[in-house]
């Protein structure tokens, strides 16, 4: 389960970042692509803030979706899944979203 450790980051960067000040919410953009279940991640969440300052903070989960350009046909497509190839057969793809993992923002006080 990957997620635990992903989220073990986040709580770091997060804590780290509210420097003693108590965390209300954190907002991570976890793209589709990553391969990261939302639901794990919120489970996780709640594990790993318990006794620090992010204790009973909210999670919100931000999930774009992935898409491509290609670079055969030069069509942008969604990417339902980790295999990139283009409606036109092509696998020479650019990946142009879906996988972000990034923190977006925190409120803290």
């Amino acid at each position: 389960m990957h997620e635990l450790a992903i989220t073990q980051s986040v709580v770091d960067a997060v804590c780290e970042r509210a420097a003693g000040r108590p965390v209300r919410s954190v907002v991570v953009r976890v793209g589709a692509l990553t391969a990261v279940v939302a639901d794990s991640m919120r489970f996780c969440f709640d594990l790993v803030t318990e006794g620090t300052v992010a204790e009973g903070a909210l999670l919100e989960i931000d999930q774009p979706p992935g898409s491509a350009r290609c670079r055969t046909c030069g069509v942008e497509f969604a990417l339902a899944d980790l295999i990139p190839l283009c409606p036109c057969g092509s696998a020479d793809v650019r990946v142009t979203s879906g996988r972000e993992l990034q923190i977006v923002s925190m409120k803290v006080g």
